[in-house]
């Protein structure tokens, strides 16, 4: 018994008529602790369009992220709590921080958010700093533990490279499985969540939750392709002309 994931990016539409390249990064995967447990990883980061390097910054985190949850697994002891979260935003903020002062740029210039669901069959913990959402379902339908973060003005946010990125890092662990999670880019936030009651758009994930838990082996490998082309669908388009990155994942037994 374990998760099945799946998730793909998409350039915005303003992004590729610009010339410009996806600033978005994400990795979904099912690895496997020391004692054998499937272990559910997502992370989701977003470059920001004012950083000259934003999308490469988003790269790094999630290379970051993803690095420090690989090691983690060697350790005696595993467990999801707030210091587990702040130790894996610490490990990507010093990956971004090195890359900056390697080629002699500021951290700002690579600035991201970052969102991240890590998972046992019996806790789950998310952790988000900025825009996109987590949208996820332990029982008791779906919903979302934490508001996308907006900044002081409008089309503002907050990213992991920012000074005071621990303290507005938000932690929320459940001690319960999650048979359904999804994670996205601010990109979807539209037409993902209902924004005045922070909820999430039930009949925009049905059908993908339907999909991933009844698709056959040979349907499988088939799934990233079909989400890819969804998200740069023109029906997706014509909401939104941003970056846009989904990750999913559903318990299957």
């Amino acid at each position: 018994m374990t998760w099945r994931v799946v998730a793909a990016s998409a350039i915005g539409t303003s992004h590729f008529a610009s010339g410009n390249e996806c600033q978005d990064a994400c990795a979904a995967q099912v690895e496997k602790e020391s004692s054998t447990l499937p272990l559910l990883t997502i992370f989701v980061s977003d470059g920001a369009g004012s950083a000259a390097q934003g999308g490469l910054g988003a790269k790094l985190a999630i290379e970051a992220a993803t690095s420090f949850v690989s090691q983690q697994l060697f350790q005696a002891e595993f467990a999801l709590n707030d210091n587990w979260a702040v130790e894996c935003i610490q490990a990507v903020r010093a990956k971004i921080y090195a890359e900056a002062e390697q080629r002699n740029l500021n951290a700002r210039d690579y600035a991201c958010t970052f969102l991240g669901v890590v998972a046992t069959p019996f806790t789950t913990l998310l952790m988000q700093i900025g825009d996109g959402g987590i949208v996820i379902d332990v029982g008791n339908g779906l919903e979302v533990p934490i508001a996308p973060m907006v900044g002081e003005y409008a089309n503002m946010t907050n990213f992991i490279t920012d000074e005071n990125a621990i303290d507005v890092l938000v932690v929320e662990v459940l001690q319960a499985r999650s048979e359904k999670v999804a994670v996205f880019s601010d990109g979807m936030q539209r037409l993902a969540l209902n924004m005045a009651t922070n909820s999430a758009h039930q009949p925009f994930f049905a059908p993908f939750f339907a999909v991933l838990a009844s698709a056959t082996s040979a349907q499988v490998g088939n799934l990233e392709m079909e989400l890819a082309r969804f998200l740069d669908s023109s029906p997706v388009n014509e909401r939104t002309d941003d970056d846009k990155t989904m990750a999913l994942a559903s318990w299957v037994g």
